[in-house]
Parts: structure tokens; C-alpha cells; sequence
């Protein structure tokens, strides 16, 4: 990978063995990457780059003004969300293993050893969602499975940096971020029919963008609602 300069921007630019160039904005800074075909130059990667530039200005400002978490210290009355819904943190010091539970529709309890240290709470809550998602999950690619007349053969989570999901299409493996167990279960869905759909059309293009209107009408409106919804703050290495 290398870099190209556009304007005021700086772009990471991947040669792959494809037909077409493809261009991404990430969260939450807003990188912006083109993947390009092995034989294209990079005088056509930035002419390319040049006629999207109002279309990377636009995704780079929405990410901007997305709400961003602070650092979590797990601390008693801080703010956590789960399934859309903000809670608040109430700690518990006990001798016996941790757990997470929610009891009320105000806080999340977490009940830890005396002296557990932030890193470790910040790994029981990660696996408290990790456990709650996993809950979710199955019923949705059942469901969506008989709408869409096929099958996954595997799917995990895992904490991702630059996307809410990735589909490996030879394995038929869907990969879901594990923050999504903070945002309401409809945009889990929509992620999910998302990376499903890459099993009919490997690429975002027209016949993919087909599919999505016809099976989830409203998957701009969730799309552009996730974008808005808190993130929470993570060490975003590129």
C-alpha cells in the first residue's frame, strides 16, 4: 500500500487483482482508501479520487460530527450503552467471579473483584456484549437465510476498527464488530442482510444496491442513524 495526495487529502491506495477501483471513507477519522486494479497508474487513481471529492467530503464531515465516548474508566454513574439504549454504570465490589447483568431500564451492573484494574473490567464488559450479541444473532440469520434463499456457513464476532462488518464469500463467513451489541438490534440487522447480500453480488455496485432496496427498503435511514449513534473511543490504528 502507498499514498497519494488529492487537495487537502491524503489517500491509502491498495493494487488488487480487480476489475474496477473502489473507493471507502472509514470511521471514525474518515481514511480515505482506493483499491485498483493492477494494471491502473496512479494519474487515473487521482482523476478518479478528483470526480468523488464531493462525495468524500461529505462522508469525512458526517463522521466529524459523530458523537465519540470518551476513554472508559468503568467507574460508578458512567455512561454505556447497550441495544440503542443509554445505562448507567453501577460497580459492585464482591469476592467471587465478575459478572454483568442489567436489572432496570437505568443502569448496567458490574460486579468485580476489590482491585480489578480498568483493563480487566473493560475485558469483562467486552465480554458481557460479546455474550449478549451472540444472543442476537442467530435468530436474525435464520430469519434472513429463508427471505433470501441461502445459507452461512459461519459467522463470528470480533472487535473491528475501520468497519461494522466484512463478508468472506468463498467461506460464506460473515464477521459482525462487536460494538454493534451498543446500537439498537435493527441496525445489527441491517449489517447482518448487508454482508448476506455480498453472497449474491460480491461487489457495491448497482445490482447490490438493487437488492438492498428490495429487501430492506429503509436501509439508508438505519445506515445514516448507526453513523450518528455514539462510538465509543478506541485506539483507531490504520
Amino acid at each position: 500500500m502507498h499514498q497519494i495526495e488529492i487537495s487537502d487529502f491524503t489517500i491509502d491506495v491498495v493494487r488488487k487483482n480487480i476489475k474496477n477501483m473502489h473507493l471507502a471513507v472509514y470511521p471514525p477519522t474518515g481514511r480515505i482508501r482506493i483499491a485498483a486494479p493492477l494494471n491502473i497508474d496512479d494519474d487515473a487513481v487521482k482523476l478518479f479520487a478528483i470526480s468523488k471529492l464531493a462525495w468524500i467530503k461529505r462522508n469525512q464531515r458526517n463522521f466529524k460530527q459523530q458523537d465519540r465516548q470518551s476513554a472508559r474508566s468503568y467507574i460508578q454513574r458512567e455512561s454505556h450503552y447497550f441495544q440503542g439504549r443509554r445505562y448507567l454504570l453501577r460497580v459492585t465490589e464482591h469476592d467471587a467471579p465478575p459478572f454483568v447483568e442489567i436489572k432496570s431500564k437505568t443502569y448496567i451492573d458490574l460486579y468485580i473483584r476489590p482491585e480489578t484494574t480498568i483493563a480487566k473490567r473493560n475485558e469483562i464488559m467486552n465480554e458481557w456484549y460479546r455474550t449478549e450479541l451472540k444472543k442476537q444473532i442467530p435468530e436474525i440469520i435464520k430469519t434472513w437465510e429463508t427471505k433470501l434463499g441461502l445459507e452461512i456457513d459461519d459467522w463470528q464476532v470480533k472487535l473491528m476498527k475501520t468497519k461494522w462488518g466484512s463478508c468472506n464469500i468463498e467461506k460464506r463467513k460473515i464477521w459482525l464488530n462487536l460494538e454493534l451489541a451498543k446500537k439498537p438490534i435493527y441496525c445489527l440487522e441491517y449489517i447482518i442482510v448487508h454482508e448476506m447480500l455480498h453472497l449474491l453480488e460480491r461487489h457495491h455496485n448497482d445490482i447490490f444496491l438493487n437488492y438492498m432496496n428490495t429487501y430492506l427498503p429503509k436501509w439508508k435511514q438505519i445506515k445514516s442513524e448507526l453513523n450518528k449513534l455514539p462510538v465509543s473511543h478506541a485506539d483507531w490504528n490504520y
